[in-house]
């Protein structure tokens, strides 16, 4: 065989019938290989174009957030829509992708969008807060749906049996104890230590100041309210009021009576642009927010920070209780 192979070849070659067919065959493969590529090129597209169609929903980088960016990916999944999830954002940068195009939709607080972003300081009640943003906001193409009724305005709390027996129930308490020479200590994440509606502010308006760099330790949401059960020296913590962890540590949030803090409705927030391409997201959203309000939502963090569940566990537990998933 292997003397008689080059000799088969070589009749082949000159044979009429077969002399074109390496050259046709070349031809054949190319025609094929073309074909190929122009189908893979055509799926890469489609499936560009695809993606550049999906909502993204977004969400910054603490509990509430994120559980509110996978309860709204699974009720939207679940209703037909292409979603992709963004979290782990801070606050400003949320909101420029946002305005950018690059997140179409995600929860927001009122408080933040006319302190934070639209530098609007005049005391305003919940109904005018959200009227204002809702206004202002619409000026930039973003449109508040329906608000919530879970208020996560910020907060500072103490270990419930410290502030009884300093005699602390107020921020003007709290304030008042300073002023008087006691050394209290505040953990702070690091956003309200520079917020515009944040920290120094507050000092201002209850006319104290924690003192220097010793007296205000910055760190993450989370180990705020682990410093704030666990270590004494930390007199003072930056909480938010709907954390599920206030109660299980048996913290008590001091009241706000000089109301400082704007409310904090939550509310959807999406690009006015994506409304237009899929009208129905207000629907969905809107039914969400109906059921959402303090209680339930330091139920749901509460799972997640103290029972240690999974977030999409959580978020999808909830759902189908409320008949949102099948």
């Amino acid at each position: 065989m292997s003397r008689r192979g080059p000799m088969c070849l070589k009749r082949l070659s000159s044979c009429p019938r077969h002399k074109d067919r390496p050259r046709r065959c070349r031809t054949s493969l190319a025609r094929h290989i073309f074909i190929v590529g122009a189908c893979i090129a055509s799926l890469a597209v489609s499936f560009t174009a695809a993606l550049a169609q999906a909502v993204v929903v977004g969400g910054k980088n603490f509990t509430e957030q994120l559980l509110m960016a996978e309860m709204t990916t699974q009720l939207l999944t679940s209703r037909g829509v292409r979603v992709e999830k963004r979290t782990g954002y801070d606050t400003t940068r949320l909101r420029q992708a946002q305005e950018a195009g690059v997140v179409d939709l995600y929860w927001e607080y009122t408080g933040t969008s006319l302190r934070e972003f639209n530098k609007v300081t005049e005391r305003l009640s919940t109904e005018e807060t959200y009227a204002r943003v809702k206004q202002l906001d619409g000026e930039k193409r973003l449109v508040w749906l329906k608000p919530s009724r879970v208020n996560n305005s910020y907060a500072l709390a103490m270990r419930r049996v410290d502030a009884a027996e300093r005699g602390i129930a107020t921020i003007s308490d709290l304030a008042a104890k300073v002023l008087q020479g006691e050394r209290l200590t505040l953990a702070s994440n690091p956003e309200f230590y520079e917020r515009s509606d944040g920290l120094r502010p507050l000092e201002q308006a209850y006319g104290f100041y924690f003192g220097g760099p010793d007296r205000v330790v910055r760190l993450d949401t989370d180990r705020v309210y682990e410093v704030l059960r666990d270590i004494k020296f930390i007199d003072v913590g930056l909480v938010f009021a709907t954390d599920g962890r206030i109660p299980a540590y048996d913290l008590l949030v001091l009241e706000d009576d000089k109301e400082f803090f704007p409310n904090y409705a939550m509310a959807p927030v999406v690009r006015q642009q994506t409304l237009e391409r899929h009208p129905d997201l207000a629907t969905h959203l809107n039914r969400l927010c109906a059921i959402l309000d303090d209680e339930v939502m330091a139920g749901l963090n509460r799972r997640v920070d103290v029972d240690s569940v999974r977030i999409p566990q959580v978020a999808s537990d909830f759902l189908r209780s409320k008949g949102l998933l099948e």
